[in-house]
């Protein structure tokens, strides 16, 4: 599949006759695509690309795609695919990358239970669901004074339900996408305290490899938009160091 977006990537850019360069494994589930020579591409043509390749394989739902070039080691362009479309991130689409020294790099999300060996998965599966059950039948609640429960935050007028993802302020209501529900718990949990901005990126997007682009940015912005609902609530940049919530 992966030398097959290398073939059509080279189509698009109209060479038909020079060569997708062997497939490289750089690291646990990721990959690098290389090419013989120059060539040009569209981004959205790139990200069409992939998501037609990779949408029947079970294996494949969460990717973050980067286009290297190797002529200044920079990044050129990078998207991140989801199972769950609204933590998609695409951005500059449309656009004509010149000519260059392309790599495509394309780490998949890890896949959990399906990683085991089949002859383990097959044999212990039973085994697995019955220790499952165990576990969440004894694993004990964590739960807030007044009986909330420990995913359910309250900060000024704003009740936040992590554990459903959404946002109820002034009797109006939001749902939130996962990495927005990921962030805003971060933030939740220190309210009034300054979070790294290492911290956030780590502790979001660490499964997913090179962070794309402005993402953070661009989900701290979704939130604020959210959060507008409460004029006492905001997230402001500290600059040099991160994010901070502030409750009023």
């Amino acid at each position: 599949m992966l030398r097959r977006i290398g073939h059509e990537l080279l189509l698009q850019s109209g060479d038909s006759t020079s060569r997708v360069l062997p497939v490289k494994k750089i690291a646990e589930n990721e990959y690098q695509i290389s090419f013989e020579k120059e060539l040009t591409f569209k981004t959205d043509s790139l990200v069409a690309i992939t998501r037609r390749l990779l949408a029947d394989d079970p294996l494949t739902g969460d990717y973050v795609v980067n286009v290297l070039n190797s002529g200044n080691s920079g990044v050129a362009f990078g998207y991140a695919i989801s199972k769950n479309k609204k933590d998609n991130i695409i951005a500059c689409s449309k656009r004509q990358q010149p000519a260059g020294r392309y790599m495509v790099d394309i780490k998949f999300k890890p896949t959990g239970i399906n990683t085991i060996k089949a002859e383990f998965l097959l044999g212990g599966l039973p085994l697995l669901a019955f220790v499952g059950f165990i576990l969440l039948r004894s694993k004990p609640r964590k739960v807030l004074p007044g009986g909330r429960d420990a995913d359910v935050f309250v900060f000024g007028t704003v009740l936040f339900d992590a554990k459903n993802r959404t946002l109820a302020i002034n009797g109006e209501s939001a749902e939130l996408t996962g990495t927005e529900t990921r962030l805003l718990m971060i933030f939740a949990s220190s309210p009034n305290e300054t979070i790294q901005r290492s911290r956030l990126q780590k502790e979001i997007w660490e499964d997913e490899g090179v962070i794309v682009g402005r993402s953070l940015d661009m989900f701290i912005s979704k939130l604020r938009k959210k959060l507008e609902g409460d004029p006492g609530i905001s997230i402001v940049v500290v600059r040099g160091k991160g994010y901070r919530l502030e409750v009023g």
